[in-house]
């Protein structure tokens, strides 16, 4: 039986239709502290099917401690509902913050049962810090083309004046000019790479299938830098098409798959690489400075066993020019914040040591040329 079919069969009244339809993890806790029932979106969120979850203390969910536990004997003390706002849910099986609002109520037909429902906040500050991603990538715009027109052109002098000099200079002054020209062919190559940002022309987009997109990005890796990695795939293979220019999903994912394996490290003989899709229904949110509401429900996410991001970094990690690499230029997940936030979707990172998980929310394609009706792009403000 699938997991659609498994769903239908637990629907036997109006009432239980609306509670698997609504989008906030709702679960009903029995006077032992088992989870005597719970809808669809509670699967998701604690990642256990409802006859899984059946089985489980709610205790053995959360974490040690939860407060949500003590707002349940609050509730059978009282006898009323309670709220408690950004409480941490993270659980054991996804692990990390996980901010939520809890709705704690009495059942009064089953006495002793509470219910409880959560509101994830993470989709709401992931819109508030897309907005800031995409202010710092514009703001990267205007200054990669002042610097392609009033650095590009005086390098070429310079390279030119050390071709020039390299000609009647001795083996000592000549390694000296060829180090004045690597530079110089360096910094162009750094501008070049800049200047994607001020690239404002449209792009053609069409329904892609994200599976073809993940699995090309795979091959291009697995034949190139990543050949010690494990690769991974978890894909739902109901998922809609997204409308987006496949080229750039492809850039996305390559950058993404690329950081992860050099994240993992080339001497590591476990390294592994999760690719991940699945289809998450949301709310519809109001975007700030607008009146348009976006839904998010496609995510397509890239998981590694690497060390971690630095927790100082986090905050800044799709800010242009922040990077843990040597080598680095910073540049790389600015240009994946614009191109996921110039179609309309949101990136998001989570990471502690040996998990580290990008998820890039998009919205459905909907036919006749663009997303679905409710799933407007970010405003550029």
């Amino acid at each position: 039986m699938s997991r659609a079919q498994a769903v239908s069969a637990s629907i036997s009244t109006p009432a239980d239709a609306m509670l698997h339809a609504l989008p906030h993890p709702v679960i009903m806790v029995s006077p032992d502290g088992k989870i005597a029932d719970a809808n669809v979106a509670a699967e998701q969120f604690f990642e256990a099917s409802i006859p899984m979850l059946r089985r489980h203390m709610l205790r053995d969910l959360v974490p040690f401690g939860s407060p949500l536990l003590t707002l349940i004997e609050q509730v059978r003390q009282r006898g009323s509902a309670v709220n408690e706002y950004k409480v941490d849910l993270a659980t054991p099986r996804n692990p990390g913050e996980r901010l939520v609002d809890l709705y704690v109520g009495p059942l009064v037909e089953f006495p002793e049962h509470v219910v409880v429902m959560l509101q994830e906040r993470t989709i709401a500050d992931k819109m508030d810090r897309q907005l800031t991603h995409r202010g710092a990538a514009r703001s990267v715009i205007a200054l990669a083309a002042m610097l392609a027109h009033e650095i590009k052109n005086p390098l070429s002098g310079i390279r030119g004046a050390a071709q020039l000099l390299e000609q009647s200079a001795g083996d000592d002054d000549r390694q000296l000019t060829k180090l004045i020209c690597d530079e110089t062919d360096r910094i162009v190559k750094l501008v070049d790479r800049m200047e994607v940002f001020a690239d404002e022309r449209p792009v053609g987009r069409a329904p892609v299938n994200i599976h073809v997109v993940l699995d090309h990005v795979k091959r291009l890796a697995q034949s190139g830098f990543a050949r010690h990695i494990k690769f991974v795939e978890e894909y739902d293979p109901s998922l809609p098409p997204v409308l987006a220019n496949r080229d750039q999903l492809v850039q996305v994912f390559l950058n993404l798959v690329k950081n992860a394996c050099e994240a993992i490290g080339e001497g590591v003989i476990d390294g592994e690489i999760h690719l991940a899709t699945a289809f998450r229904p949301g709310v519809r949110l109001s975007v700030p400075g607008s009146k348009a509401r976006v839904s998010l429900p496609l995510e397509f996410s890239v998981k590694d066993n690497g060390p971690g991001v630095p927790e100082d970094l986090m905050p800044h990690l799709f800010d242009p020019f922040v990077t843990t690499k040597q080598s680095g230029s910073g540049l790389g997940l600015a240009l994946v914040a614009k191109i996921v936030g110039d179609h309309g979707g949101i990136i998001e990172c989570e990471s502690q040591p040996r998990r580290t998980v990008f998820r890039v929310l998009m919205p459905i394609y909907s036919g006749e040329g663009g997303a679905s009706d409710d799933a407007s792009p970010l405003p550029s403000s």
